[in-house]
């Protein structure tokens, strides 16, 4: 039986991993990129309910502009939130 060890700098690296390849993910060529995101888009990136994405506007770690009943979020604030979680 083959028992190994997992560190906790192999796990720091591997959410430094899990990061980068989110951000290759949002950002495959940049020059496309969205700047404004729809509830359901940071949702969908952040893996998160509504109502979680709900407390980030109100204990205001996301900001938001709404647009008549449409809540966009910038995707600079989505990056520092995954940034800070990498922290």
């Amino acid at each position: 039986m083959n028992v190994e060890l997992i560190t906790k700098g192999d796990l720091l690296e591997f959410k430094s991993d899990l990061l980068n390849e989110i951000k290759r993910i949002i950002h495959p060529g940049q020059a496309n990129t969205k700047k404004w995101l729809k509830s359901v888009e940071v949702r969908k990136l952040l893996g998160i309910s509504p109502g979680t994405l709900q407390n980030l506007r109100i204990n205001g770690t996301l900001r938001f502009t709404r647009v008549g009943s449409i809540m966009y979020y910038k995707l600079e604030d989505i990056n520092k939130i995954l940034e800070g979680e990498n922290k």
